[in-house]
C-alpha cells in the first residue's frame, strides 16, 4: 500500500499539528492557529481537518471536502496547510496519527495544538499518555476553559513536564512529554454555539 503524500516538509522544521473536525471553523479556531505559530515560532502549522471526533456524535458532520472548503476560508496565514490527511492516513485516533507521522517524517519537530477545552479532557482520548510522550503539546487558553485544563488529569499527571509560557518557542525542540501552556486575548466563539444559533444539532 503507498503512503499519502504529506505536506511538504524540511528535516529540522516546527510543525504544529491542529486537528479538529472544524464543524464549522470560525475565528477563534484562526486565533488558536495564529498564537500557536507566533508563540512557539512554528514553520508551518498543518490544520488537520479530521474524519470526525471520536468522542462525539457524526450525525449531520459535514463531509471533510465541505469542511476543507471552510476552514481554508478562515485559516489565513503563508505558513498555515489546510489537509485532509488523517482520512487520507486512515487514521482515527491521534495515538495512530502521531505513530504515523513520527515514523513517516523522524526529523521533523511536530507539536501537538490543542485548545484548553481538549486538554482539560485529554485523559478521555486512547493513549492520551503515549501522545503526551511522543509529542510535546501546546495548550492554548479558551474562554472557560482555563481552570478545568490546569486542574485536569493531563495537566497533573504531567506537572513536571510543564514548560514556562515565556519559554514556549522552546518546546518544539524539547524531548516529550513536555507542555506549555499559552495565554492571550481569548475568542468567545465556539462550534457548537454557532451550529445552534443556525438552528443545527
Amino acid at each position: 500500500m503507498t503512503t499519502p503524500r504529506l505536506p511538504v516538509t524540511l528535516p529540522g522544521m516546527r510543525v504544529g499539528l491542529y486537528g479538529g473536525s472544524f464543524n464549522p471553523p470560525h475565528r477563534g479556531h484562526a486565533h488558536v492557529a495564529h498564537l500557536a505559530l507566533q508563540r512557539l515560532r512554528l514553520d508551518r502549522i498543518w490544520w488537520l481537518v479530521t474524519p470526525g471526533n471520536p468522542l462525539k456524535s457524526a450525525d449531520g458532520l459535514p463531509d471533510v471536502n465541505r469542511r476543507l472548503s471552510a476552514v481554508r476560508e478562515v485559516a489565513h496565514h503563508p505558513r498555515a496547510i489546510v489537509t485532509d490527511l488523517e482520512s487520507r492516513l486512515g487514521t482515527r485516533y491521534t495515538i495512530d496519527l502521531v505513530r504515523r507521522l513520527k515514523k513517516l517524517r523522524p526529523s521533523v519537530r511536530f507539536v501537538l495544538v490543542i485548545g484548553a477545552d481538549n486538554w482539560a479532557t485529554f485523559h478521555r482520548w486512547g493513549g492520551w499518555r503515549e501522545i503526551a510522550r511522543t509529542v510535546p503539546i501546546a495548550v492554548v487558553d479558551r474562554p472557560g476553559a482555563t481552570f478545568a485544563a490546569l486542574a485536569s488529569p493531563a495537566a497533573r499527571t504531567f506537572a513536571g513536564a510543564r514548560v514556562a509560557e515565556r519559554d514556549g518557542a522552546l518546546l518544539p525542540d524539547l524531548a516529550p512529554p513536555a507542555w506549555v501552556f499559552i495565554a492571550g486575548v481569548k475568542v468567545p466563539l465556539s462550534s457548537s454555539d454557532l451550529r445552534r444559533s443556525a438552528g443545527q444539532a
